[in-house]
Order: structure tokens, then C-alpha cells, then sequence
């Protein structure tokens, strides 16, 4: 099923690169970060390519909510706690600055750009609300608790943020992407030092970046270990509310709203990938009590990788691969963090200082308990019987009955009946069939 993006958006073609080429920085993924870091690079005159192993915008972010805010959930007191007021005030300027360069960059494209309130409700518990009005405000924001009579259900109330917005993510790649250096069909096999391999011929790079949503390089910076992915659903429904806003719950598996146009874009349903959720049947069930005119007229998923503290990985891919920098992690807020990454990112290629960089720092400590959660998920996997493998690292996949995949419940691979790749970190097929 394809989102309602890739049902009314149509992206500019790009060639596949045959023979060996060679160029300064070598950008892998076509998605949102990648198309980002192309045109940075290239406004700033740096030579570049960029590799797309499909089409440009068709894997995460052409999946996407495609809300542009700087609240994501209520992290602020948690990050006020666990790395200080310095570190969380800049996590949030880097935020509001993303917010800031998209809407100076819609302003030349045609992508449905809007300015809307975000939302952040509780159901049942305010206290979270005003603990987490406190953090913003210890760190220099005023956010404001507020009613939530656009939602069709009580809530305690909600955290407001003012003046963030929403857009269509594929046409604003599309009017981005036009006139970028970009090879599409062009996957990258292998990379050796400063030289990556493809189908059709070699790239040979002074710099890399590692834009493939979860990072393809398993033997330096332990991101299988750092991360696990996580699946969420959305409907889009005809006939249903205007809300004016953008609405999430607090709650893990809570529900989020937006509109687009005339339909309402209802998500949730999550759960790590390779396990059990509500899916689309959960959002179909609450459309049919709170929407019960409203028809259903797309329906798809997404995949986002979640890290071990809740702050994106972004800068140097590890210490051994010196000149390679990898963007990861986004924690279901891709659209933000991807500007946030290419900005932090073309800085450091271009030699300018960002001061953002010591927050998102790949390298940074691993101690937390969601670690033992990823390593018990991996060992338990690695050691269940079954046919079914993850040529990635080698986990039994579980069968995904809502989507009909075989998924890995250690890093997020996922696979047709088939065993045709169709999420990564697995770079190639599976070697059964049905």
C-alpha cells in the first residue's frame, strides 16, 4: 500500500551510474537526510555525490507523518535529567533551527507548507504536562498548557508549541532534488577505504556519508547494538475532523493526528518491529468509534530507528573510520532531525564549527538499559530455531501477519514472503523462498 505522498507526488528521474567515478563526499540514501546534505554541499560548492539504491524519497520518507517541530513527545524533562539544561536547550535550538530553515526553504516550493500548533496530550496525567512545562521553561521556553476540544476524547490537557508546521514531504524533495548531483538504482554493495562498490562500477571518495536510515557498516560504531526500529501505522480518513494542529500522545503507543487537505492522518498502532501491535486494525477500531462517517482512503507504515537515550546519532560514524559521518536514530521525528543532521553534518565537511555537534555525538556513552534489552532481543533470536534468517546478522525473522513480512525483531530487517529486502540494515535478499 503506498502512503497518500507517494500517491500524489511525482519525483524527478535520476540515472543509474555505470562505470567508476570518483568525487570529494560520497552521500548514500536518497531519503530526506540525504537530499538535505546534497543540497547543502552543493550551495556551498563542494564536490558531491549521492547514491540512491531505489528511488529518491521512497523509503522512510515517503512514509512519513511529515510534521516539522521541535517537541518530540515530552523528552525535555527527561533530558534535562539525564544530560543538563546546557545540552537540552541546545537539542531544542537545534530543533527550532530545522524548524527555521524549512520554513525559509518552502518558501520557494510547492509542498502543501503550513504553519500549525503542535500537541503533545496526556489522557490522564497533567502532572506530566506541567513536569515538562517546567523543564521548557528551566531551559528558556514558554510552552503552554492547553485544552484539547479539537480531539473527539477527554484529555487532561496538552503541551503546546507555537508556530511549527507540516508539509508534503515528497514535493518539497522533488522541487530540492531537481537539480542535485543524484544516481538512483545505484546500490552500494560493499564500501572498502574511500572507495565504495556498486552493480555497475566503483565511487572512489575522500568523504562519506551514511544516510541509509540504519547505518550499513556493521563492524564500526556497534549501531546494531546502539539501536532497535520500531513499526507505526497510519490511515488517512475522508470525511473526518479538522483539528487544526498537530496532536500526540504521550503515551508509547498513543495516538497521533494531523490533516492533509480534506483527510484526517490518524497513526499508532506501533511496536518493535518483529513483534506483535495493534496496527491498522487499532486505528481502524478507533476510527470506527470516533469517526464512524469517515472512510478510509490510504493506509500504510513506517520504520524508524530508536537509540539507547532518545538523542539522534549524528557526526563521525566511529572513531576508526576517520572522514565518514553517519545520521541515525530519529526517534519517530525524521523530518526534523534530518535537517538537523545535514545542517550539523555539511558543517563539519566544510570545516565550520556547529556547537551542536557535542549533543549528537555517535560516540558518546552506551550505558543504559535499553542496551541489555537490544543484546537480550539479538541473543534470544540469534538462538530461536527457524528457517527463516536475517542474512544481516543472522536472527530468526517473525512472521508479520498485519503486513504480511517476515521481520527482524533484533535490528528491524524485513522481508517479502518472498525474501525480497525490503527494509535495511540487511543489504541484500534473503537466500530462501517460499
Amino acid at each position: 500500500m503506498n502512503s497518500i505522498w507517494k500517491e500524489s507526488a511525482e519525483l524527478p528521474y535520476f540515472k543509474k551510474l555505470e562505470g567508476n567515478i570518483t568525487t570529494d563526499v560520497l552521500i548514500i540514501g536518497g531519503g530526506m537526510t540525504g537530499i538535505l546534505c546534497a543540497y547543502f554541499l552543493q550551495k556551498q560548492g563542494i564536490d558531491y555525490i549521492l547514491t540512491e539504491g531505489r528511488n529518491i524519497g521512497w523509503g522512510i520518507t515517503g512514509n512519513t507523518t511529515a510534521k516539522i517541530t521541535s517537541q518530540h513527545g515530552l523528552i525535555y524533562e527527561k533530558l534535562l535529567k539525564e544530560i543538563g539544561p546546557e545540552k537540552a536547550r541546545m537539542y531544542l535550538e537545534a530543533s527550532q533551527n530545522s524548524v527555521k530553515k524549512y520554513v525559509e526553504l518552502c518558501k520557494n516550493i510547492d509542498c502543501d507548507f503550513e504553519r500549525k500548533n503542535a500537541y503533545v496530550y496526556s489522557v490522564i496525567d497533567r502532572r506530566k504536562l506541567e513536569a515538562e512545562a517546567d523543564a521548557l521553561r528551566k531551559i528558556g521556553y514558554e510552552a503552554k498548557i492547553t485544552e484539547t476540544n479539537k480531539l473527539p476524547f477527554q484529555t487532561a490537557g496538552a503541551i503546546c508549541f507555537e508556530n511549527q508546521a507540516q508539509f508534503h514531504p515528497l514535493k518539497f524533495i522533488s522541487g530540492l532534488a531537481e537539480n542535485l548531483n543524484i544516481y538512483e538504482h545505484t546500490f552500494v554493495k560493499e564500501l572498502k577505504e574511500n572507495e565504495a562498490a556498486t552493480e555497475y562500477g566503483t565511487i572512489a571518495f575522500k568523504k562519506l556519508i551514511v544516510a541509509t536510515h540504519f547505518p550499513i557498516d556493521n563492524k564500526h560504531g556497534m549501531y546494531f547494538l546502539k539501536m532497535y526500529q520500531d513499526r507505526s501505522y497510519v490511515i488517512a480518513l475522508e470525511n473526518a475532523a479538522q483539528i487544526d494542529g498537530m496532536y500526540l500522545d504521550e503515551a508509547k503507543r498513543g495516538l497521533s493526528f494531523r490533516n492533509y487537505k480534506e483527510y484526517l492522518l490518524l497513526g499508532g498502532g506501533g511496536h518493535r518491529t518483529g513483534k506483535s501491535g495493534g496496527a491498522w486494525q487499532e486505528l481502524r477500531q478507533f476510527a470506527g468509534k470516533y469517526y464512524p462517517l469517515a472512510k478510509e482512503r490510504y493506509a500504510w507504515a513506517a520504520q524508524d530507528c530508536m537509540t539507547l537515550d532518545g538523542i539522534p546519532y549524528i557526526g563521525p560514524y566511529s572513531p576508526n573510520m576517520p572522514n565518514c559521518y553517519v545520521a541515525t536514530g530519529y526517534q519517530k521525528w525524521g523530518m526534523t532531525s534530518s535537517m538537523t543532521a545535514a545542517m550539523l553534518i555539511t558543517d563539519m565537511i566544510a570545516g565550520k564549527e556547529n556547537p551542536y555537534e557535542k549533543v549528537f555525538h555517535p560516540s558518546r556513552s552506551m550505558m543504559r538499559g535499553q542496551l541489555f534489552i537490544n543484546g537480550w532481543e539479538a541473543m534470544t533470536n540469534l538462538l530461536s530455531l527457524s528457517k527463516k534468517r536475517c542474512p544481516h546478522l543472522g536472527c530468526a525473522l517473525k512472521w508479520n501477519s498485519s503486513e504480511h513480512t517476515w521481520d527482524c525483531p533484533c535490528h528491524g530487517s524485513r522481508f517479502t514472503s518472498e525474501g525480497k529486502v525490503l527494509d535495511n540494515p540487511a543489504n541484500g535478499d534473503a537466500n530462501w523462498r517460499e
